[in-house]
């Protein structure tokens, strides 16, 4: 019993062994990943700051306000719900926090009365909400870990037509905020109507648009001077806007990704953590199993000489000695004197 528990404790052994190497691995490749998704999102931030800057001046200095994606609906009877998740599972609790963010959002909205439409990104989201039997507007994957800005232009075209088309009258984003390597936050963003241009991202229901981050009180005073608009403030902002939403739906996927790799890595290193801590625990109880096994073994010899000194009644050092030196022919006459001697007395020979 003792021996096919110590196989099978081997098994169990080699088995955590090989998934130990594979976790190992893949915490490697995330870690080179988010460093690389961190340094696409960094260069990508200038961008982004220069472009709301722009917007910014337009819409306060040119007086722009009848834009449908400036103009907040009245009333609003349906939203659009943005929400960006991985391709790929073994991330943690990153897929998991992201779309219950979402489905939350829209189950409150559904209480008050308002319709949704469902835009995914991410094989992991389009499958739970397909799942569910949510209605699922657009889905777009393979690009979750690594996307390019042709992905954002594919998606915003899609969010841009829902809501210019009045088919929507809101559209929210919900997506991982990469704080740091070890804190991400979801975030449920207002994504259209483009209101608050220029300040700080709010909940759903303010709206809002990041805001130029390392700017001081002359940077201010000098975004507040007067501009002259060639060829004017409208043509301008109607081609500007949509490079904006693209840039700032871009800026959002560069996030998700760098959180995904972060997330990944942390739970491939704690897998990896509790494979050696598995492996140390199988490893004891093997041990144990071992010397359980010799212990019994152990014991069937001891057992085995004591039946066998029983069965004969002598004392067992005579039973070792017997088997040591084997009985002597010529003893033979000593221990039994009944029987005549070939020699006599008298006898030279």
């Amino acid at each position: 019993m003792a021996g096919g528990q110590e196989r099978v404790l081997r098994r169990r052994i080699k088995s955590v062994q090989s998934t130990k190497k594979i976790t190992r691995a893949m915490e490697l490749i995330a870690a080179t990943r988010v460093a690389k998704a961190q340094q696409r999102a960094n260069e990508a931030r200038p961008y982004s700051e220069q472009l709301t800057a722009v917007i910014q001046h337009l819409a306060e200095n040119g007086g722009i306000t009848d834009h449908p994606l400036l103009k907040p609906a009245e009333d609003v009877s349906k939203i659009a719900y943005v929400v960006i998740a991985s391709d790929r599972g073994l991330a943690g609790g990153y897929n998991t926090s992201v779309i219950r963010a979402c489905e939350r959002e829209m189950q409150a909205q559904q209480l008050e009365g308002v319709d949704y439409a469902l835009v995914t990104v991410g094989r992991k989201a389009e499958s739970y909400f397909s799942y569910r039997n949510y209605r699922i507007h657009e889905s777009f994957e393979g690009f979750s870990d690594s996307p390019s800005y042709e992905d954002a232009v594919a998606v915003g075209k899609v969010v841009s037509e829902l809501y210019t088309s009045e088919d929507v009258q809101a559209v929210v984003l919900v997506y991982t905020r990469f704080v740091s390597m070890g804190q991400q936050q979801v975030a449920v963003r207002r994504f259209m109507p483009l209101t608050g241009v220029g300040q700080q991202d709010d909940p759903v229901g303010a709206g809002a648009v990041a805001p130029i981050p390392g700017t001081d009180d002359r940077d201010a005073a000098r975004s507040q001077a007067a501009y002259e608009f060639e060829p004017g403030p409208g043509p301008i902002l109607e081609s500007l806007l949509p490079r904006y939403v693209t840039a700032r739906l871009f800026a959002a996927l560069l996030d998700s990704a760098a959180s995904e790799h972060a997330s990944r890595q942390r739970a491939m290193k704690a897998a990896t953590d509790n494979a050696e801590e598995l492996i140390t625990k199988l490893s004891r109880v093997m041990n144990r199993a071992r010397q359980d096994s010799i212990t019994n073994e152990i014991m069937e010899v001891v057992g085995g000489a004591e039946a066998l000194r029983q069965s004969a009644g002598d004392d067992p050092d005579d039973l070792l000695l017997d088997n040591v030196f084997p009985e002597d022919p010529f003893d033979h006459a000593v221990h039994h004197p009944h029987r005549t001697s070939h020699f006599s007395a008298g006898d030279p020979s």
